[in-house]
Parts: structure tokens; sequence; C-alpha cells
């Protein structure tokens, strides 16, 4: 299942079961799992450990070193991709920064053509990242979250699971749990459709929409609007918000604005 043309490190460990497509390069101690795919002219460099059922599209290249001026090339570090991603053409997906580090996907996420996730960024599981949508290094993602095409990220921020975010969107803040994005560091409200076809129920869903008032609209400073929040007891999907905006990032939260439409 190796074509001809492709070129193949001795280190690298190749499952029988996987398909390595024509002019791919793998070039490195890489780990490929049972029944994946590497399609044409792919490059897999470095140290990078791919789970079962992967799919890496052409041209994409995973374990690049990071595109950060301070990087010392034979620092040892990799990229570990879970089950069932789906990578597709000409992603980009570089390898993490400090020693021992990992740029890291857990299972079932779907990348499509010409995302790019640089070094240290963690992705949780079944997250869908339209094209072109470009990660900065050190960025935290959860799971289940969609991405719009073109949406930009700067780094160390964190986003939260069950997000929805508009495309060509720039993001210097974090992104909390459940939450449509859009614009500038702005929040629209809630991923009302999200939640309910995730199997939220009615009851997790108002709870949700009533945390989301009082920490964004009750028209207090967001540090008073969790002192207030947690004055009381709330159900765990509601906590978890409150818990996510409770430790925010060094860059802060996201939030509601209101406006007409020539604002920033």
């Amino acid at each position: 299942m190796i074509h001809p043309t492709a070129l193949i490190h001795p280190a690298a460990e190749i499952d029988p079961t996987a398909d390595i497509g024509p002019y791919v390069i793998v070039d490195g101690p890489a780990k490929i799992g049972p029944n994946c795919r590497i399609e044409a002219h792919a490059q897999i460099v470095g140290r990078v450990e791919m789970g079962a059922k992967t799919v890496i599209g052409r041209a994409a290249i995973i374990g690049g070193d990071p595109q950060d001026l301070g990087f010392k090339p034979e620092t040892e570090t990799g990229v570990i991709l879970g089950v069932g991603n789906v990578i597709r053409e000409h992603v980009t997906i570089h390898r993490a920064s400090k020693a021992g580090g990992f740029t890291r996907l857990g299972d079932g996420n779907f990348l499509m053509a010409g995302a790019h996730l640089a070094h240290d960024v963690v992705l949780g599981d079944k997250n869908i990242l339209a094209n072109a949508c470009l990660l900065a290094g050190h960025i935290t993602v959860g799971s289940n979250t969609f991405i719009g095409g073109g949406a930009v990220f700067h780094q160390f921020i964190r986003i939260g699971d069950y997000c929805v975010i508009q495309g060509n969107g720039s993001f210097g803040k974090d992104i909390p749990h459940f939450c449509a994005a859009h614009r500038i560091n702005r929040l629209m409200g809630l991923n009302v459709i999200g939640l309910r076809r995730q199997g939220f129920s009615s009851e997790q869903r108002a709870a949700i929409k009533e945390m989301f008032k009082c920490l964004f609209l009750s028209g207090e400073n967001l540090s008073q609007a969790v002192a207030t929040a947690r004055q009381q007891e709330w159900p765990v999907a509601a906590q978890r918000l409150l818990d996510f905006v409770a430790m925010p990032s060094k860059r802060g939260i996201c939030a509601v604005r209101q406006g007409g439409a020539g604002e920033e």
C-alpha cells in the first residue's frame, strides 16, 4: 500500500494497512496507524504519531518546524493526531516549540483545505475548521466546535466546547463554552441551534441561557458577574460556562457588545 514514488524514512513505523500515495514524504520517526490514508504529495515531518483511520489530504504538511524565530530545529518535539481525523488539502500543522512538547489533536476532527495550526495548539474531539482558518501558537480548542472559513486567532487564547464562530472573524480573547462569536472579539449570544442538535435538553439550555445573561447581560463587570453567579448552585452545564469565564487566559474574555453596524 506504499506507492513506489513515496519517500519513507527508515525510522518510520507504518501499519501494513495504511495507504501511502504518490510522492508522499515521510521524513523522520513517524508512527502511522491502521487504515490511515496519506494522499499524493503530503509530507509527514519528524516525530508525528497518527491514530487509526486518519486521512491526510494532498500537499498537507504535518510536523514542520514552528514559525518561531527563537526555535532551534534540533529541539525534540512533535505532533500527535488521534483517531479518525480528516486533514484536507494544504493544511499545515506545526510541531511544538518546547522540548518534549506536542501539538495535539483528539479524535474525529475535520480540518478543511488551507487551515493552519501553529505550534503547541491543542484540539479536542469532533471540531470542524473550515477553509483557511488560522490558529496561532498555544491555542486550546475544546470539542464539538465549528469555526467558519478564514477566521483568525491570536496566540494563547482558549476556545470552548460547542461554540460556533463566524467566518472571517478576528479573535484575540477567549471564547467561552456554548457561545456564538463573530466580528472582532464579540459574542453574539449562545450557539442555541448547535446545543439542540448535540442533544442538550431544554432544561440544560435554559440553565446555560440564564448563566449567559448573568455573566454578560447583567450590567455588572465580568468579575462582579462571576461573584454574583457563584452565590447560587447551578446545573452542571451552566457551571461549566461559569468556570470557564471565571478562569480566563491573560488575553481576557470576548464580550457582548451593543451598537450599530459601523462599530469597530
